[in-house]
């Protein structure tokens, strides 16, 4: 076939227009390094779409033991008493162990109580009972300071020790604000006693046993078989009878010494301290009665 004078007038704007789509077309692959980003110039790219979990503001308090919590739980209709108790149980605690250290004891743990750290929590609404107490439990652990921990070595004391000591005195000792100084005084009346191999007879570890908020019991409660009656039995019960809060477990670690062996907490609050039985007994039938 020829190519004549005639085609070649037709064939002439093809030519041109091919060569500016090839020229266009390598321009393009020059500016962008795949197809993909050619497509993007004609097509705009939408961003990732951003899922809002809901969340909600949980409060622990100081001095709670492991059945408040789960009654707390229960009653915000979170989880059921029996599910955060099945998690926070002996049988369960020992699986946070490989986490964090400070469970992993030569004593088996009865149960999380002691170290399920007080505090305001910001969680999701979606999560789990173990997830909150992984978060408990790592606040425990972030509140502890090297410094702290030296301390209760140098103390010939162990971490167990301290926590259940701290947890007495937070039932025990009143808390004004962040004042912990009527706190170490008990702790150091608390410690004294068991330098002296006397029996602690701390009415808070009955209270723990018969599930009351008395300041005070007699008769045969005192009398009481359970291990955690520290009127009956010398040294500190066998766990922590609450969760205690930073400024209780400060108190345990660092007590204040004096010359007072005896003290009683009112029901207002206040505190009142005798350095004999006798100057005890007359504060108890001033102040609780």
């Amino acid at each position: 076939m020829f190519i004549t004078k005639k085609n070649k007038i037709y064939l002439l704007p093809v030519i041109i227009f091919l060569l500016a789509v090839l020229l266009f077309l390598l321009f393009l692959a020059s500016q962008f390094k795949s197809l993909r980003n050619i497509g993007n110039i004609f097509y705009k790219k939408q961003p990732p779409k951003i899922v809002y979990r809901a969340e909600e503001t949980v409060k622990v308090l100081e001095g709670w033991t492991n059945q408040d919590i789960a009654n707390y739980f229960s009653s915000r209709g979170k989880w059921t008493s029996s599910e955060v108790l099945e998690v926070i149980s002996s049988a369960s605690s020992t699986k946070f162990a490989p986490q964090f250290s400070f469970l992993d004891q030569k004593k088996p743990l009865l149960s999380l109580e002691g170290y399920l750290f007080p505090d305001t929590y910001r969680i999701y609404a979606s999560s789990t009972v173990d997830e909150l107490v992984v978060r408990m439990l790592d606040n425990f652990n972030n509140k502890l300071t090297l410094k702290m921990l030296a301390d209760i070595k140098a103390q010939g004391k162990t971490l167990p020790q301290i926590i259940i000591m701290a947890s007495i005195i937070e039932k025990e000792a009143p808390f004004y604000g962040k004042d912990n100084n009527d706190a170490k005084i008990v702790s150091g009346i608390f410690w004294n006693r068991l330098d002296n191999n006397q029996a602690l007879q701390s009415d808070a570890t009955l209270s723990y046993i018969f599930k009351d908020g008395k300041p005070s019991h007699s008769g045969e409660e005192l009398n009481n078989s359970s291990p955690y009656n520290t009127y009956k039995y010398r040294g500190l019960p066998p766990s922590p009878i609450c969760n205690p809060g930073l400024l209780a477990i400060e108190a345990a670690i660092y007590p204040t010494k004096t010359d007072y062996n005896y003290f009683l907490t009112a029901q207002d609050g206040n505190i009142y301290y005798a350095k004999n039985y006798n100057d005890h007994l007359q504060n108890k039938y001033k102040y609780l009665k």
